[in-house]
C-alpha cells in the first residue's frame, strides 16, 4: 500500500517535469501566422443559429410557465371570490 502511494506520488511529480522537458524552448521573437489551416476555422453560422434557437426556446418556455402560473392564480382567486359571496 505504501509502495503504491510512493509510486503514484512519483508519477504525479514526474509527469509535469517530463512534459516541460519535451517542449522546445520558446523563442523570444513573435512569429505571426500567415495562413490558417482549412480545418482550423470554426463555422460561425451554425453556432449563432444554435445560440439564438436556445435563447428562444428558453424564453418561450419561461413565458409558457408564467402563463400557466397566472391561470392557476386567476382560478384560485375566482374560487375565493365565489366562496366569499
Amino acid at each position: 500500500m505504501r509502495l503504491r502511494s510512493l509510486l503514484l506520488c512519483g508519477c504525479l511529480i514526474a509527469m509535469p517535469i517530463a512534459a516541460t522537458a519535451a517542449q522546445p524552448p520558446p523563442s523570444g521573437d513573435f512569429v505571426p501566422v500567415d495562413e490558417t489551416l482549412p480545418g482550423e476555422q470554426i463555422p460561425a453560422l451554425p453556432l449563432i443559429a444554435t445560440a439564438y434557437g436556445f435563447i428562444w426556446v428558453v424564453l418561450l418556455g419561461y413565458v409558457w410557465t408564467i402563463g400557466r402560473r397566472l391561470q392557476k392564480v386567476e382560478s384560485e382567486l375566482a374560487a375565493l371570490e365565489s366562496r366569499g359571496k
